[in-house]
């Protein structure tokens, strides 16, 4: 892969849905090495609350998952997030693929896998992200794929951790975020009394979408409570 080629596929972020680790750490460092941003999850639960924080640019699932049939979660994922499905699995017979293609997946490779294959069946179907996954709320939009911000078109590049903290706040549709919730959606829930890690990012969001930041017109405060996003 050339230097420039790189450099575009940095913005990808992949969601490896596999309950094997072993499994996991060769496919993340082989994706790595094609400057793809890895994300890991072992169940489909896990995958799903990562989804709805913070959706990748693809998902390569295994069917084999144990607490949720694969296709079950290939469902689950296409009625939340338009992201593409590559199903990985060791299922090779026909009705599993037709099962998996007509449930969601965009594609399906097969166990033990050629990585020159899998890579370009990735590329293909990051080709063809669909345009319309983006979410917006009185001017503000936010794309769950290239993880830009948009306030009245205007684009702002944001972390991932920014990302899913106005991805969260959009969702809420303007209505207050207490603290512990978005600490618990954005960080987990080992974090809810960390008010800390919120208020630094919220500071960092303002910077970046507020025309001032100590008068915000977009990420409002509600004293003692959490924050929401509002509009003019």
């Amino acid at each position: 892969m050339t230097r420039a080629a790189a450099a575009v596929e940095a913005r990808f972020s992949i969601l490896i849905v596999e309950d094997e680790a072993p499994m996991r750490k060769v496919l993340r460092l082989i994706l790595e090495e094609q400057s793809y941003e890895v994300f890991e999850c072992g169940t489909g639960a896990e995958a799903l609350a990562f989804i709805s924080r913070s959706p990748p640019s693809l998902v390569l699932l295994d069917l084999g998952l144990p607490d949720v049939d694969g296709i079950d979660l290939a469902k689950q994922i296409r009625g939340q997030c338009p992201v593409p499905i590559v199903v990985l699995s060791m299922r090779a017979d026909e009705h599993s693929i037709v099962e998996a293609l007509d449930n969601g997946a965009d594609d399906y490779v097969t166990k033990p896998f050629r990585e020159n294959e899998l890579f370009a069946r990735v590329r293909a179907c990051l080709r063809n992200v669909p345009p319309g996954g983006a979410r917006e709320i009185d001017g503000v939009r936010v794309d769950p794929v290239r993880r830009v911000a948009f306030v009245r078109n205007r684009e702002i590049k944001l972390s991932a951790t920014e990302h899913r903290l106005l991805w969260v706040l959009l969702r809420a549709k303007g209505n207050v975020m207490t603290h512990q919730q978005l600490l618990r959606e954005v960080w987990g829930a080992a974090y809810v009394r960390d008010a800390g890690y919120l208020r630094v990012y919220m500071h960092h969001l303002r910077e970046k979408l507020e025309e001032d930041p100590s008068n915000p017109r977009w990420l409002l405060t509600e004293p003692g409570v959490g924050y929401r996003l509002g509009g003019e």
